[in-house]
């Protein structure tokens, strides 16, 4: 199955085989379906971009880097079988992830609407029945069941997160904070009964700059 675009660039074999080599370096294994899913999201991005503003990366290797890579470095974290993205933006990390993990099921949230119906549009076209597009703010979602996992990416300083997300999460749910640049003073005021797990740093070929996530839990 192929997609013609004119955003994709003429050495998509040689850009698979790429993305599949980065990130095993990760600890992701991708196999070509879905490498090539994950540049047709891209693809599906290029084109939406240049109606909907989606995104202010526009280059193909930032794209990469930025939105496939840097979201897939949290796959080997998520625990459990359902997954909220909260957040979502135009879908990292919560696409990328749900495309190399099939068993699991996803919730993308966002209050951005037309963003919202970009993820929707990409879970149908590429057949992700696993994926749901939600459009809403974290702290009117009301799940009937809590989420196993929660991802955030650069959503907001950890006191506030942990807040918006109360909602979502049960005495065993993982939230996993993405950030950028380390800042010790967003450790400070966490809400009661919430503790940090690890900080990990998040290595991501391509990037220089500093990536990590911070995994969050409730205290027993």
């Amino acid at each position: 199955m192929s997609v013609s675009s004119p955003s994709r660039p003429s050495n998509f074999d040689a850009e698979r085989a790429a993305l599949i080599k980065d990130a095993a370096s990760m600890g992701v294994t991708l196999d070509e379906p879905a490498a090539r899913q994950l540049l047709m999201l891209l693809d599906e991005l290029s084109r939406w971009n240049k109606t909907y503003n989606l995104t202010a990366i526009g280059e193909r290797r930032d794209m990469v880097v930025r939105h496939l890579l840097d979201s897939l470095a949290v796959w080997p974290l998520l625990e459990g079988l359902r997954v909220i993205d909260v957040g979502t933006g135009a879908g990292f990390p919560g696409l990328p992830l749900a495309i190399v993990d099939p068993n699991r099921q996803f919730t993308l949230l966002d209050s951005n609407g037309k963003k919202v119906r970009f993820v929707a549009h990409v879970a149908r076209t590429l057949n992700l029945g696993h994926v749901q597009a939600v459009h809403a703010r974290a702290e009117a979602h009301t799940p009937s069941t809590v989420y196993d996992t929660v991802v955030t990416r650069a959503f907001a300083p950890l006191p506030e997160l942990l807040e918006k997300v109360a909602g979502l999460c049960g005495p065993k749910t993982l939230v996993l904070a993405m950030k950028g640049r380390r800042q010790s003073a967003e450790r400070e005021g966490l809400p009661a009964g919430w503790r940090i797990e690890t900080d990990r740093d998040l290595s991501i070929p391509g990037l220089a700059e500093s990536r990590h996530v911070i995994a969050l839990r409730r205290m027993a």
